[in-house]
C-alpha cells in the first residue's frame, strides 16, 4: 500500500497507457500526456525498479489462430494429492491458467483449445485421469466482454 501512495498522476496515466497497449511508442506516450520524453523513459523505468511494472507483454488473437472455445473448469480435489495435480495439470499445453480458490471448487483452470471435440478428449483422456480430481464442472465461454 505505500508504493501506491507514492504514485503520482502521470505515473497512474503512464500505467493506464502501457496497460491499455504497451507497444505505444514513448513520443506517442509523450504527446498523448504531454510531458516530455526523457521524463517518460525515466519515469518507466523507476516503476520497473520498484517492481510496479514487471514485464511488458502482448495480447494474441486466438481465434485468429483457430483456438475458439474457451472452457473455464472448476474442479474439486483431494487435498492431499494437491500438489502433485497442479503439477499434472501445468503440464497439459492446453491449460492456460490454474487457479487455487475458495468456494464451491478448490480449482478453477482455463482452457483454451481448437473445438468441442478437443474439450470432450482433454477432459475425458487427460483431466479424468489425473488422480485426486473428485469431480469437475465446465463453463464454456460464450462471449468475452473486455
Amino acid at each position: 500500500m505505500k508504493i501506491i501512495n507514492k504514485l503520482d498522476r502521470l505515473d497512474t496515466d503512464l500505467i493506464n497507457e502501457l496497460v491499455k497497449d504497451s507497444s505505444v511508442s514513448i513520443p506517442d506516450l509523450s504527446i498523448k500526456l504531454g510531458f516530455g520524453t526523457s521524463v517518460l523513459y525515466s519515469r518507466i523505468n523507476r516503476l520497473i525498479k520498484k517492481g510496479i511494472i514487471e514485464k511488458f507483454t502482448i495480447k494474441i488473437n486466438y481465434i485468429k489462430l483457430g483456438f475458439c472455445v474457451n472452457a473455464i473448469v472448476g474442479i474439486n480435489t483431494t487435498v492431499k494429492l494437491k500438489k502433485i495435480i497442479y503439477e499434472k495439470l501445468s503440464k497439459i499445453s492446453e491449460i492456460s491458467s490454474i487457479s487455487e480458490t475458495a468456494g464451491r471448487f478448490d480449482t478453477l483452470i482455463k482452457i483454451r483449445v481448437k473445438n468441442l471435440q478437443t474439450l470432450h478428449d482433454l477432459i475425458n483422456n487427460k483431466l479424468s485421469t489425473i488422480e485426486g480430481i473428485n469431480n469437475t464442472e465446465i463453463f464454456i465461454e460464450l462471449q468475452k466482454y473486455e
